[in-house]
């Protein structure tokens, strides 16, 4: 008799759990995916001088290094961001009436990463004092490559082109307060910019 009490008990208890268990609420969200908080370095910069021509202020979180698949480019540089798992790439070419196809280049490589942008933003620059002209261009979206590029140009005689590349597959609504972050690090570097 006691077992057939026990028995009846332990049904009733798993008849109660599964009907408590089964809630009407359709509501329910998952926790949205947590990132880890990442502490930025304070703003201080120093000047390069050894590539032949130009010189400019970088951060002092990073450090520059030829780059490894032009060997024979003297004046072609990576700006490494270990800190952040990224680099601002850096390219030189020789203006000898060709200005117009370096930048026609610098649009094909723009068109390339617009298929992932959400949107695209431009800036002129334009630093008469040290003859420095070019365009900044921004790209917002999550998957793109390269968020900022720009090119910097004498006009007459030097063309350089510069990209920001992660080293990792891009999730940039995430990376935004990095990225805002470089930026300000891209300005500097393009205001103290100079051609030798």
């Amino acid at each position: 008799m006691m077992k057939n009490k026990l028995s009846i008990l332990f049904v009733a208890l798993a008849i109660a759990f599964v009907a408590n268990s089964c809630d009407d609420n359709d509501n329910y969200l998952p926790k949205p995916r947590g990132y880890f908080r990442i502490d930025l370095p304070e703003k201080s910069y120093t000047r390069v001088d050894t590539i032949e021509k130009y010189s400019f202020q970088y951060p002092e979180y990073a450090f520059i290094t030829p780059d490894p698949y032009s060997p024979n480019e003297k004046n072609w540089v990576n700006i490494e961001l270990p800190q952040f798992k990224g680099s601002i790439h850096l390219t030189h070419k020789t203006v000898n009436d060709n200005l117009g196809e370096y930048l026609e280049d610098v649009h094909t490589m723009v068109k390339k990463h617009l298929q992932k942008a959400n949107g695209v933003r431009d800036s002129l620059i334009v630093n008469e004092e040290h003859q420095v002209y070019g365009l900044f261009i921004e790209m917002d979206g999550k998957g793109v490559a390269t968020p900022m590029q720009f090119y910097l140009t004498d006009s007459t005689k030097n063309f350089v082109r510069g990209a920001l590349y992660f080293n990792f597959l891009p999730n940039n609504d995430s990376m935004q307060p990095i990225i805002n972050f470089i930026r300000e690090d891209i300005d500097h570097m393009i205001n103290t910019f100079e051609w030798k």
